[in-house]
């Protein structure tokens, strides 16, 4: 679909801008020209020369009777898993024991398998207002490469941060992956390097970039952490090239470490170069009070999954604790097989809830000072509907290495989700607030999303794409995958 010159959202019931100054303006207007974010309008300020030449020769989209905010970010995912959401023997396990069940069957993973899925899960974000994912793909059967993935992406329009996952470690050397599904480590980082050289968008409003990936302390050697984080800080601190991983998932995980390394995940993480403003790790449910020190020292970026972390009961992540001690906060949905959706404002409603549990069921803790810290001090008001969309927006911009996106202001790209306020779940919610409602409320899907300045979402369907033959075919794959 040709992106438009020029296209108007006009007249909102509210813009939430979410931009320095957190502005939130009745019946304002948003510009776009190209990619970009041309002007915000309050209301009644659209020049009449301006709205004649969008009639003319673009787009005027009459978003009377809807929210706009920022296109969400989910700064974790593993897309390929939507192909085994609900597998019976993998529901009622915990991490361990679910990455068990499940990697004699990702290991009979074909490329058409990678392209479907990753887009089936791209169709998802998008539908829910998301316009930017990380994807993180660790594992690499039969032919599949990272290649894969990224060309699915190119046909649905989503902006992508294509992580090159790997596992080195089998269970013969003390991981926890079978060994046939483990790569050499030499391979990994020359493939890694060759996707970067080949793939990565270093400019602003890059719509791909690439992030070096092993994937676990538990799968990786050392010496991979360390030569991975060599090699992504090689193309300089400008590059946009990052680091990601999980840390910290849940108490085996800490076990794992205090067993093979002998250091707590964040010491184990420090050690091999693996803090600092490049870095991201997903889930952190257990990042003790050193930890968050550490992680806020450098500011060490974290993915909260909360409803990965709940199916999995791994926990409740301190965020709030994070957020307070300055760590980058962004939101993941995680893979779509421990979640198992990929709604992302849906993502952010079980985040605001959770805070607020694990908020006031939190022991006292020791903070980086020696403070005594107690678990609730303000009740519900610990995590706010706009704290969490701040998370889902502005923070995911900033784990992931973006000052382009992730809030609505002139010059920054033009990723926007517009919610119809007159739906039956926000009713009775939306006249008194319609942000908060989006959230307090059932999560609605997006009437409008916009990538890079294109319609990629419509009145509630995806452009460009027919999604019931998609679906089809995925289904037909996740029951050849699952049952040869």
């Amino acid at each position: 679909m040709p992106q438009p010159p020029l296209l108007l959202i006009h007249q909102a019931d509210l813009v939430a801008t979410f931009d320095d100054q957190r502005r939130e303006l009745r019946g304002a207007s948003v510009l776009v020209r190209g990619p970009a974010i041309a002007a915000v309008y309050a209301a009644g300020d659209v020049p009449p020369a301006v709205l004649d030449e969008v009639r003319q020769h673009g787009e005027v989209i009459d978003a009377r009777g809807h929210v706009l905010i920022p296109g969400l970010v989910n700064t974790h995912h593993h897309m390929y898993q939507s192909l085994t959401r609900a597998v019976p023997a993998a529901q009622n396990a915990e991490l361990f024991g679910w990455l068990r069940t499940l990697y004699p069957i990702w290991g009979r993973l074909t490329p058409e398998m990678i392209e479907v899925s990753t887009q089936v899960a791209m169709a998802e974000l998008l539908l829910s207002g998301c316009t930017t994912s990380s994807d993180h793909l660790y594992i690499y059967p039969d032919g599949v490469t990272l290649d894969h993935s990224i060309e699915a992406a190119r046909g649905i329009g989503l902006r992508f941060h294509a992580a090159r996952g790997s596992m080195s470690v089998g269970e013969s050397a003390g991981g926890l992956p079978p060994d046939h599904l483990v790569e050499d480590e030499a391979a990994i980082l020359k493939d890694t390097q060759r996707l970067i050289d080949t793939h990565h968008d270093q400019g602003r409003y890059a719509m791909l970039r690439l992030v070096v990936a092993p994937c676990s302390p538990f799968s990786v050697s050392e010496g991979l952490m360390r030569d991975s984080a060599r090699l992504a800080r090689s193309y300089g601190a400008g590059s946009g090239v990052r680091l990601h991983t999980h840390l910290a998932e849940n108490d085996h995980d800490i076990a794992y470490s205090r067993a093979r390394f002998d250091k707590t995940p964040t010491e184990y993480a420090e050690s091999l170069g693996w803090l600092g403003d490049d870095v991201w790790h997903a889930h952190c449910v257990k990042l003790d009070a050193h930890g968050i020190g550490r992680f806020a020292a450098t500011r060490t970026g974290v993915a909260h999954c909360p409803c990965s972390n709940m199916r999995l009961a791994s926990g409740i992540a301190p965020v709030r604790r994070m957020l307070d001690a300055g760590v980058p906060v962004g939101l993941g949905v995680d893979g779509s097989a421990s979640n198992d959706a990929g709604h992302l404002l849906a993502e952010a409603r079980q985040a605001l809830l959770l805070a607020r549990v694990g908020r006031a069921m939190a022991p006292p803790d020791v903070d980086a000072n020696g403070t005594t810290v107690y678990g609730c001090d303000l009740g519900p008001a610990e995590m706010s509907a706009r704290h969490v969309l701040e998370i889902a927006t502005r923070g995911g911009a900033e784990v992931q290495g973006r000052d382009d996106i992730g809030h609505i202001a002139p010059g920054m790209a033009a990723d926007l989700a517009l919610f119809r306020l007159d739906g039956l779940g926000l009713a009775g919610g939306a006249v008194h607030d319609p942000l908060a409602a989006l959230l307090l409320c059932q999560p609605p899907g997006a009437a409008y999303t916009l990538v890079n300045g294109r319609v990629c979402v419509r009145e509630g369907q995806l452009t460009g794409v027919d999604l019931a033959p998609l679906v089809e075919r995925h289904n037909r794959l996740a029951r050849e995958l699952v049952s040869p």
